[in-house]
């Protein structure tokens, strides 16, 4: 009885989603929108091709392909007797919907109406020409007005907007003419030029290596299409930014030892006995057997904990100068710091009574601390990852 209002259920909601989708798509039409009911009716015919509402699906492609098609088509008309160059963008898209719209039906047919004993009928055209033909005259277009804005611009907007152009035209007609020459052109002369220079004001001597990984930008996982930043000057380029990365003061800690004592005590079982009451006898089970338990005994231990420590911390800022105007345009404090921590540990006692938090570290040994430089040089993946922060908030 269960399973009977299941699947009776189950049969009224799918006739529902069913109902619904025709709604749907009747309710598109009416609206104008075509391509929504189509696709909406190849949907349901690619999920189901046997379902009961089939036939009311068809008959809703069928009209919708029809009137999108006829839509399409008289636009297009217009469009090619008002004769505005500034049309031909539109009418390659619709050539591009009408045949695209065509290519999504045609896996389906033919469509049978056995209540109306025909194939529905969708006027299926070659667009071929006309799709050769609109992008022609579209591409000489892009390409005329891209060369006539490329030789009019003059500030780093225009040369990226005519960049953006270029890629449109050059997805449109792969290596058409110049395009690609084109490409650089605007890419270079709209792109920001930034030189980079590092200064080292403390007393503390930067190593050579943390010098160049600083100044590699390679490393640093930029990706900012419109922005070059040079560690050394190139020929040819007017660099129209200037990044003063200044080290005021580096800070080096001393070697530190921080020591601790620590009593511990710990209950532990240590092997069985068997269990006695007060008088000492043996407590025994309903077998008859001596009851074995636990035997627990108490052990101590004195933990000696010594932490080495050492740090550096560098304290700087950042600036950015307009080459134009020799003002600085930007500020940003940088700060960074790294951390030597190293623990060891011995104990007097029984072991047994050290957590295994506390164990670990007898199983270290004193180290030898890190040298200036190599402190130095350590923090210099913390200073990267800060400097890299600056430049991607750059408001440049």
């Amino acid at each position: 009885m269960i399973m009977k209002y299941f699947y009776t259920t189950l049969c009224i909601l799918l006739c529902f989603t069913s109902c619904s989708s025709v709604k749907k798509s009747t309710s598109s039409i009416l609206s104008g929108n075509y391509d929504t009911a189509i696709n909406t009716s190849i949907q349901k015919l690619r999920k189901n091709p046997t379902k009961k509402n089939r036939e009311s699906h068809i008959l809703l492609l069928e009209e919708a392909f029809a009137k999108a098609v006829q839509r399409d088509s008289d636009r297009i008309t217009y469009l090619q007797k008002e004769a505005n160059p500034t049309s031909i963008e539109e009418i390659y898209q619709l050539y591009k919907t009408l045949n695209r719209r065509q290519e999504s039906i045609k896996p389906l047919l033919p469509l049978r109406l056995q209540e109306q004993a025909r194939d529905a009928v969708f006027e299926i055209k070659n667009y071929d020409n006309d799709l050769i033909t609109s992008k022609r005259k579209l591409t000489d277009l892009l390409y005329n007005q891209v060369v006539t804005d490329l030789a009019a611009a003059n500030a780093k907007v225009d040369y990226r907007r005519v960049h953006n152009d270029l890629e449109y035209l050059d997805d449109l007609t792969p290596n058409h003419k110049d395009v690609r020459q084109l490409l650089e052109e605007a890419h270079f002369k709209g792109t920001d030029y930034i030189e980079v220079a590092l200064y080292n004001d403390s007393d503390i001597l930067l190593p050579r290596r943390l010098q160049d990984d600083l100044l590699d930008f390679s490393t640093y996982d930029l990706n900012d299409f419109w922005k070059v930043y040079h560690s050394t000057a190139q020929q040819g380029i007017t660099y129209d930014y200037v990044m003063d990365v200044s080290l005021r003061e580096i800070n080096i800690s001393p070697e530190r030892f921080r020591e601790r004592e620590v009593q511990k005590e710990k209950s532990i079982k240590d092997g069985t006995e068997y269990l006695t009451d007060e008088d000492g006898d043996y407590v025994l089970d309903e077998d008859g057997e001596k009851i074995e338990v636990d035997k627990m005994i108490t052990v101590r231990c004195t933990y000696y904990e010594v932490l080495q420590t050492k740090a550096v911390n560098i304290i700087g800022q950042v600036r950015y100068t307009s080459q134009s105007t020799n003002q600085v345009i930007e500020s940003f404090p940088l700060a960074s710091e790294f951390v030597f921590e190293h623990y060891f540990a011995t104990y007097d006692g029984d072991k047994r009574a050290l957590d295994n938090d506390l164990l670990r570290y007898t199983r270290n040994r004193e180290v030898p601390f890190p040298s200036n430089e190599q402190m130095v040089y350590d923090v210099g993946e913390d200073l990267k990852q800060r400097l890299k922060s600056i430049i991607v908030n750059s408001n440049l």
